[in-house]
This record gives C-alpha cells, structure tokens and sequence, in this order.
C-alpha cells in the first residue's frame, strides 16, 4: 500500500485514515510481541533506531528506493511513538 505525494497519490484525507490504521495494527502486534518501554532512554532508542532504518532508504538513489520500505519505516515510527507515549508519558 504506498500514498504520499512521491508515489502520485494526492487524496490527503483517505491516506491519512490508511496511515493512522497501519500504525495502529503495528502498535498492537508489537505490543503483542515485545514488552512495554522500560524507560524513556529505550524508548528513544528504538524510535531511533526506527528512524535510522527509514533514513537509510531515504538515502538511496532515487531509482533504488522503495516506497513500501520508506512506508514501512514510517509505520514502525509512528507505532513506536505511540507506544512511547502510552508506556512512558501515560
């Protein structure tokens, strides 16, 4: 499933549901599969760990980068701030 303006699709509203959808699914699996933030200093460390992953595929050419990893990347971010904002500020 890709979105954004980069892969041509302009319909802001409808991908902001998918999008806020897809981080929800991954928030529940990874809470499923990995226990809760101890801290703040983890959940920083694997938000940026996430953000590293993303910024890797950002860094390739143009004509290697996938959108769906990009995507991917982005969920994951968006799922582990959720998360940091439901273990930890919560």
């Amino acid at each position: 499933m890709s979105g954004g303006l980069e892969s041509g699709n302009r319909n802001p509203m409808m991908n902001l549901q998918n999008a806020a959808n897809e981080i929800y699914h991954e928030y529940l699996l990874a809470s499923k599969t990995f226990a809760s933030f101890n801290s703040a200093h983890e959940g920083w460390a694997v938000i940026r760990e996430e953000v590293d992953e993303l910024w890797d595929e950002i860094k390739k050419k143009k004509a290697k980068r996938s959108i769906a990893a990009m995507r991917e990347e982005a969920k994951q971010i968006g799922a582990m701030a959720l998360r940091f904002m439901l273990d930890i500020c919560d």
